[in-house]
């Protein structure tokens, strides 16, 4: 510990030994140093807040979200790029003087390090901007400052309720000139698939419709099938009730004539093969021969010796002309609808390659008339949605804190540059005196000369002065004093007179 206290006092006596040396090294750094903050142009912040809050209630009711939310991220992050800086410059004093593109390329990256744009909640936006130019007064600084900020909302503002209008316009243009060139193919793919019909009307549709077609037609077929067997049933049905009934119906007098008898045996030949009974069967062997004797006596009696004529007779007789015509109507049916499927399945098994033609017309056109429905539709809803934003803004935008004139430079800090050159300058002035004390090799303790010289210091002389010299001593003293009090004097004018300068500042 007393080594250390040694060097310390050690030090301090060089340092004191030199202290006008130090004195002078102390001014040279002040000096030099504050000219150096004095030529640092002072920086001006301007500072705005505004609020954007999104009102989609009218394009709700209309049936379309609007998109304000991406549109203000898009803004906040496009708001700092080199297209809209490059608008602050050329509407400010930042243009003055730039005349080549490598001049407007610097001024604008001067100008994205000074520009800040931050968002403190989902609506609120801070602007921010530092101008600080050794060519402007700090008046001129402070005003640049507040003209860029306001540059900065009025660009918000554009790109965000004018830029949409116009975005919006630009696409509806773009869209009409799109849907014209839509029409114009769909339009030739009609009329190619129209040409190509006509020379093959079995191939309308394509070759998907044919398999359809040809689908249909089998299933059509399969009813047709069954339909004539129905109907061919229901006639021989008929037929056996035909059979069965009389054509005339016996007088009270003739209940015995040969018709009338006829009419019965043949009743009991129906009624035994209703039954079941075959044509081997002994009694249905024996109704015929009866009634083969019975025919040739109804002959020999003449046509109107039977009877008056029998009423259901003649009511089957109808329904069975009715049901022979249903009958052949179908056969005739099922002829066309086999000769049409023949004619199908001819075409689709030899004409393989117009069959992928008409794929190919009919999915390029069913592609074209889709592709040209959205565009309709997008184009439609995009009119609605500019014809809303004309009747009423989708955005409510607000400056909350106007851009004002700063008075108080943001950077540097003066006085703290000031001061701080102050004791830089007096901790150069120390350092300078005590390297050229350990430079000349002087011994400032007994102590430190008996260290170095490794032999017992017997004693040490003190210095005596005259009165004459204690008197020239005391007035350096006081020079000294007056050196390092105008060092710190001169500190202080010139903090008060960076004061006075801010306050001058319109």
């Amino acid at each position: 510990m007393n080594e250390v206290f040694e060097e310390f006092r050690a030090a301090a006596h060089s340092v004191w030994h030199r202290k006008w040396l130090a004195l002078a090294i102390a001014w040279g750094v002040c000096i030099l140093g504050w000219l150096v903050v004095a030529l640092i142009p002072n920086s001006y912040e301007s500072q705005a807040r505004i609020y954007v809050q999104l009102d989609n209630v009218f394009s709700e009711q209309i049936g379309i979200a609007g998109d304000g939310e991406r549109d203000i991220n898009r803004v906040r992050q496009t708001l700092s790029s080199s297209v809209n800086l490059e608008k602050v410059v050329r509407s400010t004093r930042l243009g003055e003087g730039i005349t080549s593109p490598r001049a407007m390329e610097n001024a604008i990256a001067t100008l994205t390090r000074n520009v800040t744009v931050k968002s403190e909640e989902n609506n609120l936006f801070e602007l921010s901007a530092k101008v600080g130019h050794s060519n402007l007064s700090d008046a001129e600084n402070a005003a640049l400052a507040q003209d860029v900020i306001q540059k900065l909302i009025d660009i918000f503002r554009e790109e965000n309720i004018a830029g949409d209008r116009g975005d919006v316009a630009e696409t509806i243009v773009f869209l009409d000139q799109q849907l014209e060139a839509r029409k114009r193919d769909l339009e030739a793919a009609e009329q190619q698939r129209l040409a190509f019909e006509a020379q093959n009307p079995e191939l309308i549709g394509g070759s998907d419709a044919l398999s359809a077609k040809l689908q249909n037609l089998l299933s059509e077929s399969r009813g047709v099938d069954a339909d004539l067997a129905a109907a061919q049933s229901a006639l021989a049905a008929i037929n056996g009730q035909l059979a069965g009934t009389p054509r005339t119906l016996s007088g009270a007098g003739e209940a015995g004539g040969a018709r009338g008898a006829l009419a019965q045996v043949k009743s009991q030949l129906a009624s035994a093969q209703s039954r079941g009974q075959t044509d081997s069967h002994p009694d249905v062997i024996a109704l015929k021969r009866q009634i083969g004797l019975l025919e040739r006596q109804a002959a020999r009696e003449g046509p109107d010796s039977g009877g008056t004529p029998n009423p259901a007779y003649s009511s089957m007789v109808s329904i069975r002309a009715e049901r022979e015509a249903n009958v052949q109507s179908l056969v005739a049916r099922k002829a066309a609808l086999q000769s049409e499927l023949s004619a199908l399945t001819a075409s689709q098994a030899s004409e393989p390659a117009a069959a992928a033609e008409a794929n190919r017309i009919s999915r390029d056109y069913e592609v074209l008339r889709k592709s040209y429905d959205e565009l309709l539709k997008d184009r439609e809803q995009l009119k609605l949605r500019g014809d809303a934003a004309n009747e009423r803004s989708s955005f409510r935008f607000e400056v909350i804190d106007p851009p004002t004139i700063p008075r108080v430079p943001a950077a540097p800090n003066r006085p703290l540059l000031l001061i701080g050159v102050l004791f830089a300058g007096i901790g150069a002035g120390i350092g300078g005196a005590f390297v050229i004390g350990h430079l000349r090799s002087t011994f400032a303790t007994t102590a430190k000369l008996q260290r170095a010289l490794g032999l017992p210091v017997l004693g040490a002389i003190s210095t005596s002065l005259t009165e004459a010299a204690r008197e020239l001593q005391r007035r350096r003293l006081r020079k000294f004093a007056a050196g390092a009090a105008g060092l710190v004097g001169l500190t202080i004018i010139l903090i008060v007179v960076e004061f006075v300068q801010r306050g001058m500042v319109a």
